[in-house]
């Protein structure tokens, strides 16, 4: 079993200034990953809004104009650190200087001012364990760094979910929910259709989800940045939705978060995923398979890919009819080329702090989850935040989407392996010149 700190971001280890330092062992960048109470460290976009961008925001004199996507990122406010959530391409844009994630105080304003309004209170920041020698709790994540939960950390997987990239968490409980009539609604990402079946695993849309066959269709993970928040307009001009789920990564929910108020819905749930190293496009997500696997998924019908427990990066495919069986691709991280975060990895994602997804009510990841023979068949963990996290969860268990396993639990020298890691990786170096 891989360390319950280990995981798709690798290892933690003490910063100079008292906070944790996350390697990840997926791209070997160095996070900050930290308790609320140092996350006021301003994010690398935190420079004061340009003229142009203040101009662009507050030139509406009855409703707010939305940013056209095609301007992406030189049009943006957070320009190279924009992580595409969204919410600047829909009218909501005249809230990005309270919402988004990579501007001013960014994360430290969302985080630090929304959690206890979320969840009823804020994490416990002396539930924090530096290593295993002052463990007494078996080596289960503790709220210091994970943030809050009602619960210990736990294993689980989807179940009657056909098709999903893993075994189906995701899915199992957005279908349970909207199939219960709990939610009206689900905002998820699909894969965009345009490109043609055999390539559009790759490019996220947007979904406003109305029946289980929509919500099917997010099925997968989508390695690029994905403006979930686009749907936002359609949202609110949607008399018929009056409780939602919204499913996204940590900056899109913190964005979400900030603005929810505003769409005057009955019930609100969030559904978050641990998220790290998305790519900027779908075309740089292409481009890193075919430099790092060259030929080997030539001819070859791509499903995804993870960078995974064992420090390989896993692509699934199959051959390219209905009815066949996924096969996996391997590559160690450290054989990846030096040059991947140049091109491969988003600006916002180098700059994130919110791998933990602290603002939703349920989360789903694989950090601290064992790993099995494939994805596919492993379990993944659940963290659940507050009340509405128990509810999501009880309806996915008992319409039978779900099965919850043993709580996700680990040990090592967490401190030792990171900085092994920071010193012997090709991705690291190159950035560290």
């Amino acid at each position: 079993m891989v360390d319950i700190l280990f995981g798709k971001m690798g290892a933690y280890s003490v910063g100079a200034v008292g906070y944790v330092v996350l390697v990840t062992a997926s791209s070997a960048f160095v996070q900050a990953f930290a308790p609320p109470d140092v996350f006021s460290a301003r994010s690398q976009s935190s420079d004061v809004l340009t003229a142009s961008s203040r101009s662009l925001i507050h030139l509406h004199s009855t409703k707010p104009q939305p940013i056209d996507p095609s301007g992406w990122p030189e049009k943006f406010p957070a320009k190279e650190h924009c992580s595409k959530c969204g919410l600047c391409e829909t009218t909501f844009v005249s809230h990005v200087t309270d919402a988004c994630a990579f501007l001013g105080d960014g994360m430290a304003r969302n985080i630090d001012g929304l959690e206890k309004a979320v969840h009823g209170r804020r994490r416990n920041t002396q539930d924090l364990v530096w290593s295993d020698i002052s463990r007494t709790d078996d080596g289960i994540a503790e709220e210091g760094r994970f943030g809050v939960m009602t619960r210990p950390m736990q294993l689980a997987k989807g179940k009657n979910v056909e098709g999903a990239q893993w075994t189906g968490v995701v899915t199992g409980i957005a279908v349970s929910m909207l199939e219960s009539g709990m939610v009206d609604a689900v905002v998820c990402i699909a894969s965009n259709d345009d490109d043609g079946i055999d390539n559009n695993w790759s490019n996220p849309q947007p979904i406003l989800a109305r029946t289980v066959d929509d919500v099917l269709r997010g099925r997968g993970v989508k390695p690029a940045l994905a403006p979930s928040l686009a749907v936002l307009d359609e949202l609110k001009d949607s008399t018929d939705i009056k409780k939602l789920l919204f499913c996204g990564v940590g900056c899109a929910v913190q964005a979400f978060r900030a603005i929810q108020h505003e769409l005057q819905l009955d019930e609100v749930y969030v559904l978050g995923t641990n998220c790290a190293d998305n790519s900027p496009t779908p075309e740089a997500a292409k481009k890193f398979l075919s430099r790092s696997f060259k030929d080997k998924l030539d001819g070859k019908r791509v499903r995804g890919y993870e960078f995974m427990q064992d420090f390989k990066v896993h692509v699934k495919y199959d051959d390219g009819t209905d009815q066949s069986q996924p096969s996996y691709e391997r590559l160690p991280y450290f054989s990846l080329q030096g040059d991947v975060a140049e091109f491969a990895i988003a600006k916002s994602c180098l700059a994130c702090f919110d791998y933990t997804n602290a603002l939703a009510d349920v989360v789903v990841g694989y950090m601290g989850a064992p790993l099995d023979s494939s994805m596919d068949a492993s379990f993944q963990t659940i963290t659940v935040r507050n009340k509405k996290g128990e509810r999501m969860l009880k309806c996915a268990v008992e319409s039978d989407r779900l099965q919850l396993g043993n709580l996700a639990s680990g040990s090592g020298s967490h401190e030792k392996f990171a900085s092994t890691t920071v010193s012997s990786d090709n991705i690291v170096q190159k950035m560290a010149g």
